[in-house]
């Protein structure tokens, strides 16, 4: 099989998915039909793993018991991050929506096994964190692909990782590597919610190989 060619407009297409693919906190709340949520787990799979590990476990979140139970947890969480910030910042926190958690109608979680028996621990030896970034890529992936099918996805973090296991009844061996709030965004853009409100800028320097 000979690998496909990729044109010049496909190229294109795919730099305006990157740009359009933002971290989304403001959604409608009809869901997302069963088949296009079945699509984007299997191209999440595609993704790669060290020594195809697959260490990646993504989990549906629709008792809305637990999900009132991490809606608290995070509330806990983002008010004890608040009192870390001072002044204007504090202030400009403050008005930040830092979570879809309320409209988003899908909820998930996406946990990582550390030492997965899949894969013989090929390529861990050195880096076995490796298990964890490869499940990183599984949900950049997953976010790629929702973008592509105009679906949002939004990654709250400020939250108990442990808590969280807790209250979705997973095994504790396994690591909490995101909370993702997924549905059709309110308002699609094409920039980061917190470059609009000023919260923080991008740094040109980043785009320049560092060299040595």
């Amino acid at each position: 099989m000979s690998m496909p060619e990729f044109s010049h407009a496909f190229r294109e297409q795919l730099q305006d998915l990157f740009r359009w693919r933002r971290d989304v906190r403001h959604f409608r709340r009809d869901p997302v039909p069963e088949p296009v949520l079945g699509d984007l787990l299997r191209t999440a799979c595609l993704a790669p793993s060290v020594g195809l590990s697959e260490p990646w476990r993504f989990v549906r979140v629709d008792d809305p018991r637990r999900r009132a139970a991490v809606r608290e947890d995070f509330a806990r969480c983002n008010a004890r991050a608040l009192a870390d910030h001072m002044g204007a910042d504090a202030r400009n926190y403050a008005r930040l929506k830092l979570a879809g958690l309320d409209d988003a109608p899908h909820h998930v979680a996406v946990l990582s096994h550390p030492d997965p028996t899949q894969g013989r621990g090929l390529g861990r030896g050195t880096m076995p964190q490796t298990t964890t970034w490869s499940t990183v890529m599984a949900i950049h992936t997953f976010w790629l692909a929702a973008t592509a099918v105009g679906v949002g996805v939004g990654w709250v973090s400020i939250i108990d990782p442990d808590r969280i296991k807790t209250v979705l009844d997973m095994d504790p061996a396994l690591e909490l590597v995101a909370y993702l709030c997924v549905g059709y965004p309110a308002q699609p853009a094409s920039t980061p919610e917190l470059e609009r409100r000023g919260w923080e800028r991008r740094a040109p320097e980043r785009r320049e190989w560092i060299r040595r």
